[in-house]
């Protein structure tokens, strides 16, 4: 899955992957995680997400990660933000508070980047991946990222073969597997969310399940 494929989904206004409100899963479960309020915390593949303010109203500093610059300067405009903008290495950083916006390659954040970041927030980015790009995307931020570590990482699962992605169908056993070798992962909750979602049911999906797992350091 090439970049071009995800500008032109912002390009288009295809988004239906942004949630025009906060993530009721980051809500409920992110206080049971005791990350201190002035934690950085990243966001990889924010978009622009309300999860970012949410996070900032914990009095956390976030450090969302966003490849399209449409949706990153759709995040401030839409926020009534007017950010600081500058260059970071291969990323042009947009800043306005609490809130850091990288726009740029993931793949090009360093472990120097990252060092400060005590804790990860994944909803949009494993799922927005194909199988390949899952396995790099794992193994990038086992390698960045600080092994002291908490954080929330949200899936979805269904039977890729009934509708293709993204977003990618991710099962427990792939997660356990490429996750669980180098953080420890407890399943906070597992819920069937197809009568949730029209695009799904339209398509014949006959299972659709989002999982929430607490990362912590082993």
């Amino acid at each position: 899955m090439q970049p071009e494929f995800w500008h032109k989904k912002w390009a288009s206004n295809q988004i239906g992957f942004h949630l025009p409100q906060v993530n009721p899963y980051l809500q409920r479960h992110w206080p049971e995680l005791a990350i201190p309020a002035r934690a950085r915390v990243l966001v990889p593949l924010c978009g622009k997400s309300l999860d970012l303010l949410w996070l900032a109203g914990q009095g956390h500093q976030v450090l969302g990660i966003e490849l399209s610059q449409t949706a990153v300067e759709d995040f401030f405009s839409e926020q009534q933000l007017a950010p600081e903008v500058s260059d970071a290495g291969a990323f042009k950083v947009y800043r306005a508070g609490a809130i850091e916006l990288w726009c740029g390659d993931f793949f090009a954040l360093t472990a120097r980047d990252v060092a400060d970041c005590a804790a990860l927030y994944d909803r949009a980015a494993l799922i927005a991946l194909p199988p390949p790009m899952r396995e790099r995307y794992g193994a990038h931020l086992q390698q960045i990222l600080p092994a002291e570590l908490r954080g929330l990482l949200i899936t979805l699962d269904y039977d890729q073969a009934q509708l293709p992605g993204p977003p990618f169908a991710v099962e427990d056993d792939e997660v356990q597997r490429s996750w669980g070798c180098f953080w420890r992962l407890h399943m906070l909750q597992e819920q069937d969310v197809l009568g949730e979602s029209w695009k799904f049911l339209r398509a014949g999906v006959t299972r659709l399940v989002e999982r929430v797992y607490r990362i912590s350091a082993r």
